[in-house]
Order: C-alpha cells, then structure tokens, then sequence
C-alpha cells in the first residue's frame, strides 16, 4: 500500500515546524467502522502531542470529529480533500494548509478545515450536491 499520501504532500512544502506522521489506516470513509473510528480516537488521546491534524475521508469526516470531541487539551484538525490528490486541480494543498495553520491558531477543540473555512466540528456538514462544506 505504501505510505499514506500525506507525506508526499508535507515532503514537497518548506515547511517551518515539526511534525511526525503516523499513518493509522488508509480506506476510503465509507469502509470505516466503529472500531476504526476508536482506533484514532485512542491514538488521538494517547499521544503526547497537543496538536494535531488528521486526513481523512470527506464523506464521514464529520462522525470522526464528533467521536473525538471530548478529548480535552488538545487541537485536533481534521482535513481532506474533495478531489483526490493525484488530480491536477486537488484541493489537498490548500485544506492542508489550512489545517496546520488552525491547529496552531485555534484554541484546544475539534476543527475541520475544508474549502477555505475552519469549522467548528458540531456546526458543519457536506453538501453532497455542490461538493462542499457548509456551516450548519
């Protein structure tokens, strides 16, 4: 399977900070199940760290952010990309981006970065339809 997407896309920025990346799994949203969502919520809870940025799939992107919610002390972003990152016009970089800038910004909670926007993870959905995120 190799490694997960992100490192290619964090090895190609100049990035000014630290970061390490653990890949937990790597399956589309929709193949996720509850013991996969407990799987990031442990590791989320059980790292050190107190930022942090999780890629995941856009279609149930929102359950795993509900899932972490009450893990105190942390920033947690998650973030992904509405077209895939081997498309030339993917929006990876740039939710990227704003992911790591949230999660030095943002006060401790749950967050999604999505289409240029730092949603709280209670008050956001995907609109299917248009392909994006909304505020609820």
């Amino acid at each position: 399977m190799g490694p997960p997407n992100i490192t290619e896309v964090l090895s190609g920025l100049s990035l000014n900070l630290d970061y390490e990346v653990v890949s937990l799994m790597q399956k589309d949203s929709l193949e996720m199940t509850d013991a996969d969502r407990e799987a990031i919520r442990q590791a989320v809870s059980e790292t050190i760290e107190d930022m942090i940025v999780i890629t995941h799939g856009t279609d149930t992107m929102t359950n795993t952010a509900n899932l972490l919610s009450d893990i105190p002390g942390k920033t947690i972003v998650l973030t992904g990309a509405l077209s895939p990152a081997l498309f030339k016009n993917s929006d990876v970089m740039f939710n990227i981006g704003a992911a790591f800038t949230a999660v030095q910004t943002k006060p401790a909670g749950v967050y999604i970065a999505m289409n240029g926007v730092i949603f709280d993870h209670d008050r956001v959905r995907k609109d299917v339809e248009n392909n994006k995120f909304v505020a609820l």
